[in-house]
């Protein structure tokens, strides 16, 4: 494909080009009130009016391969599958992982993490982490979205106990009861706030 230099004197001072962006955003604002208008009155058609979900007193199931919060596997006995191999805060691009690692008392058990913090404020939930744990230590299946704090920035990093603790209300409840109670914590958090 030849690529196109030179612009004309229309495209150089901009003015058409600005009319056409108008004209295509006032048509959608036009066209979109109009449905509404004919839905508000009871008037059926063909095209489906917009959709806005009231959250948090509705939500949109989320898909399966949604990334929610962070977790951390457990073994069969309750410890921790993680061992601290630092894959995980290798692969992440935000730099938002951090790993102290600790030898075990169990001689069949390398080293285990002492310390294991993961940063939300710097999280972008892209799931390299998971993806690189070669030992599926850390899981992203919660079906959560990240929670709601407080002002201060030191709650919005999960240390290892929060994340294991995840995996157990995971287990004990499901995601459907574990939703149901995040969601009424948020809606806590709302009637506070307002």
């Amino acid at each position: 494909m030849k690529r196109r230099e030179q612009m004309t004197l229309l495209e150089r001072i901009y003015v058409v080009e600005i009319a056409k962006g108008v004209r295509l955003t006032f048509g959608k604002l036009l066209g979109n009130l109009w449905l509404h208008v004919l839905h508000a009155f009871g008037v059926k058609s063909a095209v489906p009016a917009g959709v806005a979900i009231q959250y948090p007193s509705v939500r949109r199931p989320y898909p399966a391969r949604y990334r929610g919060r962070h977790r951390l596997t457990l073994k069969q006995n309750g410890d921790i599958k993680c061992t601290s191999c630092f894959l995980c805060a290798t692969a992440c691009p935000a730099r938002c992982i951090y790993i102290e690692a600790c030898e075990h008392e169990d001689p069949s058990v390398e080293k285990f993490p002492k310390r294991y913090e993961i940063d939300t404020l710097l999280c972008i939930y892209c799931g390299y982490c998971v993806e690189a744990c070669p030992v599926d230590a850390i899981r992203m299946d919660t079906g959560i979205h990240p929670e709601v704090y407080p002002a201060d920035p030191r709650l919005f990093i999960e240390d290892k106990e929060i994340l294991m603790n995840r995996s157990r209300l995971l287990e004990d409840y499901g995601p459907e009861k574990l939703y149901e109670m995040h969601l009424k914590r948020m809606q806590d958090i709302e009637r506070v706030v307002l």
